[in-house]
């Protein structure tokens, strides 16, 4: 026992909170982040539809919602590599609070919306801050994460984003209904703001700076590092530089065909069930979380998977790929399901498909986002995560004007179940090894 309160202790006599667990800590926090940043966003669409939504108290219809959603989604993109930028300039502590704040004040705003005009300028900002918490996320990981774990952290904050899609329904539904849709913004809004004070006490600084950190913790994962991850000289390359390696490029083709798959169930599916079954709000908080918890398990067990390949001896190179593999034939498969079987009398089926399919998602995607780590050293790793959401999201925008132009949803499904294998075939073709890159070369 004795052994053990020495070991928590700093020489100088103090006590560190999380022994050799402070990564964990940190990654809980961003995870939790994440819940809330799923919460503020899906509120539109879940109070969108219905008696006493936004649509009929402002007089909008689906266009106009199909046009607020790629006025959020092209704000979503330009913040991902603007806050890529900032995250590799100010660091992830300072910059988690810039991204937060900007995104919990515009949740909170969105109750003095009055107009298309208005409610877009809300949700302009509120896609700006958001987009920060996924470059800002892959670079903590790059920081406080040996590689064999980096997917497994990933997995762990996607399982946030899968978590908030969880509470979102539930949640937004109950308040909706007890206070109305204005009342519930001022309440989401302020949860972030409040998300702000533990992170600034436990997230003190980089692990080798970080007053709580063990000797032991630290080694663990420096010794799992790269050689450009622990090197003290290595320069943020310019974006310019960074796109000249193709290694970059597997990153933004497969988020390019990625993202559409997760946006149009996180964008579309309460509208969906709403056109097609005819849900009000309370119907679609009972059945629209269902798919997110396949989505969550996938996201931990993806990347508990890949993390087991390594320690098992196999090279990131066979870890990542295999894993992302796994995920595109579970996503496929669920979409090709939709496609063929008649669910027109059978909603509850349907959300368990789309269970299976996000699951598969998230059982990828962790391991995707995880390759700008993979690849170059920290202080590049938010640039090109960034960048890459960018792109991701570009094909979301372009998605989304499909889809509110469209009454057949068929043709939606069939057209993202073409974007899975050319995924993978990006990866394979561009990355061809997954290793780390000669950055000065």
């Amino acid at each position: 026992m004795a052994t053990t309160v020495e070991s928590k202790k700093t020489s100088k006599g103090g006590i560190k909170p999380f022994g050799k667990n402070l990564r964990w800590a940190i990654i809980g926090l961003i995870a939790i982040a994440t819940i809330i940043n799923y919460i503020d966003r899906s509120a539109l669409s879940m109070m969108f539809p219905g008696k006493g939504g936004i649509g009929e108290t402002l007089g909008l219809d689906k266009t106009d919602y199909g046009l607020i959603l790629n006025i959020f989604m092209i704000f979503y993109a330009l913040g991902q590599s603007f806050s890529g930028r900032i995250f590799d300039k100010v660091g992830t502590r300072f910059g988690y609070v810039i991204s937060i704040g900007i995104w919990s004040i515009s949740s909170f705003c969105h109750t003095f919306a009055r107009g298309i005009f208005s409610l877009g300028f809300f949700r302009s900002t509120l896609g700006f801050g958001e987009a920060g918490n996924w470059p800002g996320a892959a670079k903590s990981n790059a920081e406080w994460f040996p590689i064999k774990e980096r997917a497994f952290a990933q997995g762990l904050f996607n399982a946030g984003a899968s978590l908030g899609s969880v509470v979102a329904p539930p949640f937004i539904a109950t308040l909706f209904v007890a206070f109305g849709w204005q009342t519930t913004f001022m309440i989401i809004g302020s949860l972030g703001l409040f998300w702000i004070i533990p992170w600034l006490i436990i997230n003190k600084g980089e692990p080798t700076k970080h007053p709580w950190m063990t000797e032991e913790e630290c080694h663990y994962i420096k010794s799992g590092q790269s050689k450009a991850d622990n090197d003290e000289n290595a320069v943020a390359l310019p974006l310019k530089k960074i796109l000249s390696y193709r290694q970059a490029w597997s990153v933004l083709v497969s988020r390019f065909f990625l993202e559409p798959i997760w946006w149009l169930f996180v964008g579309w599916m309460p509208i969906y069930l709403a056109d097609v079954y005819g849900f009000d709000v309370k119907e679609i908080g009972a059945f629209a979380w269902i798919p997110y918890v396949g989505a969550a398990l996938g996201s931990v067990t993806g990347g508990y998977y890949s993390g087991l390949l390594i320690k098992k001896g196999h090279t990131t190179d066979r870890a990542r790929k295999q894993t992302i593999v796994i995920g595109s034939v579970l996503m496929l498969s669920g979409l090709i399901s939709v496609l063929s079987i008649d669910l027109s009398q059978n909603p509850d089926w349907f959300v368990y498909i789309v269970a299976v399919v996000l699951f598969g998602f998230q059982f990828s995607i962790g391991n995707v986002q995880t390759l700008p780590s993979d690849f170059f050293s920290g202080k590049n790793v938010g640039t090109l995560a960034g960048f890459g959401g960018t792109v991701g999201v570009l094909s979301v925008v372009l998605m989304n004007f499909v889809v509110s132009q469209i009454t057949n949803y068929n043709l939606v499904f069939g057209m993202i179940a073409v974007f899975v294998p050319l995924s993978v075939i990006a990866i394979f073709f561009l990355a061809r090894e997954i290793k780390p890159v000669e950055e000065d070369e």
